[in-house]
């Protein structure tokens, strides 16, 4: 091994020479240097009872292993009408994969495995997409054209998804600036990936069909809690209506970053809002660190376009492989390559994401393309080494490389080497010329792996067998009446309420302004109290505890109702409720039972004040100002919740000096 080279101070020195700082350290002039660019395409299940083109009921999911029937697919590439291949095709297909489909009676049809054409489009969702695209201030289209979108990984039969665009040219408002949108869709959901092992892919069709909005936002935002910011008032202005599905799965993103310099990447399937921060500062920063790896590599191998790996194919009776997965490849019969990489030194152990170099961007593609399960591959650069210098030396002299070089030794099926070995060589030369278009799968540490490559721009033509459907302007103004406040005008009266701000996301993700409004206006407590009993005490709750039965957050004005015609203080909901939502069909009387409650007149509460005084005064060990008033309300607190504003006593404890 080369002692002069350390691929852990070289990777500490990649990071540094790219700037990379944690999130939390990072401000606007670190996103400005590096010219930090990212846009949304945020998705939302419409709650809808059929599926988008057939009749199919939707929501209803199966278990992974419950399904009657498999379909094995496999996707093939054609041409397109200018005669050439898409790359996400080509990619795809070099993969070589079963696809396999698990279908369920009671949610799939010969629809969803393409054997008849789509129904009309559902009405419902149609209307549903339009209020919303409304709500975003989007221009409606006079008429809706259904078309096809290209998706070839098998999460959808056909081979393409059908959409269509309902709204263009909005935006919306972020606390400091407007955010402008491109189009609002409605779109067919895909199916969900049950797992991904080797050559066989399978899906449940469960999901598939089911009616979809996708709204896309333009590279408007230049920091990553802009993108959140972002993110989550659009999924607050689809939950606004009471129309949209909740829940896991239910609304996901696709987070699109680069840097300057950069190119366009796709972070797929964003499951939470709360990840895109971190996951769109590290992506700009795997962009800007590649971008110098590039300027490297450019410098030292002025013959780029020339360059070429070297492979062999190691045998085992050679070398003493004591590393569990190369042990493991003689038992299997499986090969063993290793690759030459002419000028890449340093190139393997260059920083690309917090704990991830340039030999991850590797292989994750030996992964999806070659499908060789990790570990498959290791290398002359990383940092805990499976190797021994003395193979390391004879790997070299084989290979006749130089100090310059380096090397990846990679294992799997004979069947598998020659996609590995070009996949890896693809791979190199693409860091030549900077950053590759590809969507990326996302994690919870903000960290990303490749998942495919970016398809290309004309992914999109007419769907031949949808006709298409006349928007009439007296239709939409009439969904344009019953559309709900926005989420601004919401926000504000929170504010003027004095509903503290940190209670709002709650508010909004579990769309319960409306149901606060009515409490308020109609049994007369005050904001700030109800603001806090959801946003507060509910999210503990819900945090903590699971419901025997379906809670609905209506139980709470029944709630409500009750202890204000029971003429109780209203501070006894924070007892009530968390056995409210623990058993919803208990009566409030029953809760109250429950909690121990005990009637006690203001009177008699009032009339303890004078003999907890002379008591304190016995115990008094400090003079501390107030502890006389915190120490009688600790003792009246149990007993006062229900039977006296707290506030009210505290008031009369502190008149009684």
């Amino acid at each position: 091994m080369n002692q002069q080279f350390d691929p852990r101070e070289n990777y500490k020195k990649t990071m540094k020479a790219a700037g990379y700082v944690p999130r939390s350290e990072a401000t606007q002039e670190t996103y400005d240097a590096i010219g930090f660019m990212s846009g949304l395409e945020v998705h939302q299940q419409l709650k809808t009872k059929e599926k988008l083109f057939c009749h199919c009921p939707a929501g209803i999911y199966q278990k992974p292993d419950v399904f009657d029937a498999e379909v094995i697919r496999h996707m093939r590439p054609t041409l397109s009408e200018l005669g050439e291949y898409d790359g996400t095709a080509l990619m795809e297909f070099k993969t070589r994969k079963n696809i396999i489909y698990r279908l369920k009676n009671e949610t799939t049809c010969t629809y969803e495995v393409d054997d008849t054409p789509p129904f009309p489009v559902n009405r419902e969702a149609l209307d549903i997409a339009i209020e919303i695209s409304l709500l975003s201030k989007l221009n409606i289209v006079g008429e809706v054209h259904i078309t096809r979108k290209q998706y070839l990984d098998g999460s959808i039969p056909t081979g393409f998804q059908r959409t269509a665009i309902i709204g263009v040219e909005g935006e919306i408002p972020l606390k400091k600036k407007k955010v402008r949108l491109i189009q609002l869709s409605l779109e067919e959901d895909s199916c969900r990936e049950v797992s991904d092992i080797g050559h066989t892919r399978i899906y449940r069709t469960d999901r598939l069909g089911m009616p979809l909005i996708e709204t896309v936002t333009y590279p408007d935002m230049m920091n990553p809690d802009e993108v959140k910011e972002a993110c989550d008032y659009i999924r607050f202005l689809n939950r606004s209506t009471g129309k949209v599905r909740t829940g896991i799965g239910a609304g996901r993103q696709d987070v699109n970053v680069s840097c300057r310099g950069g190119h366009r990447v796709e972070i797929k399937g964003v499951a939470h809002t709360r990840w895109i921060p971190e996951l769109t500062h590290n992506e700009c920063f795997r962009q800007w660190s590649l971008l110098q790896l590039r300027d490297r590599i450019l410098e030292d191998i002025p013959d780029h376009k020339n360059w070429k790996t070297r492979h062999l194919e190691l045998d085992f009776h050679d070398f003493k492989f004591t590393y569990p997965p190369l042990a493991e490849t003689k038992k299997q019969q499986h090969k063993i390559i290793v690759i030459n990489l002419p000028g890449f030194r340093g190139a393997l152990s260059h920083f690309t994401q917090p704990g991830k170099m340039f030999a991850d961007e590797l292989t994750d593609r030996l992964k999806v393309i070659a499908c060789l399960e990790k570990p498959n591959m290791t290398h002359s650069e990383a940092f805990e080494q499976h190797i021994t210098d003395k193979d390391w030396e004879t790997i070299r002299k084989m290979l006749k490389s130089n100090g310059q070089d380096a090397q990846v030794i990679l294992w799997g099926p004979e069947e598998d080497m020659a996609t590995a070995v070009e996949t890896v060589e693809e791979r190199c030369k693409m860091a030549f010329e900077g950053i590759p278009g590809e969507t990326r799968k996302s994690f919870e540490d903000g960290t990303t792996i490749f998942e495919r490559v970016l398809p290309g721009a004309d992914r999109m033509y007419p769907d031949t067998d949808s006709a298409p459907i006349p928007l009439e302007d007296a239709h939409i103004e009439k969904l344009g009446k019953n559309l709900p406040q926005e989420v601004t005008d919401r926000y504000q009266i929170m504010k003027e309420w004095g509903i503290p701000e940190d209670t709002y996301t709650y508010i909004f993700k579990k769309d319960i302004f409306p149901l606060i409004e009515k409490i308020i206006n109609e049994l007369g407590y005050k904001p700030s109290f109800v603001g806090t009993l959801f946003g507060h005490r509910l999210k503990y709750v819900e945090g903590h505890s699971r419901p025997t039965a379906e809670f609905s957050y209506k139980v709470i004005y029944g709630l409500l109702k009750f202890i204000k015609d029971k003429g109780l203080a209203p501070e006894i909901a924070w007892l009530m409720l968390p056995h409210v939502y623990e058993y919803p069909k208990l009566d409030f009387e029953s809760v109250l039972t429950s909690i121990r409650y005990k009637k006690v007149s203001k009177e008699e509460l009032l009339g303890s004040l004078p003999f907890l005084k002379s008591k304190f005064s016995e115990i008094r060990h400090t003079q501390r100002e107030g502890i006389e008033k915190d120490w009688i309300m600790g003792q009246l607190r149990k007993l006062a919740i229900g039977n006296i504003p707290l506030a009210e006593l505290a008031e009369k404890l502190r008149k009684s000096k």
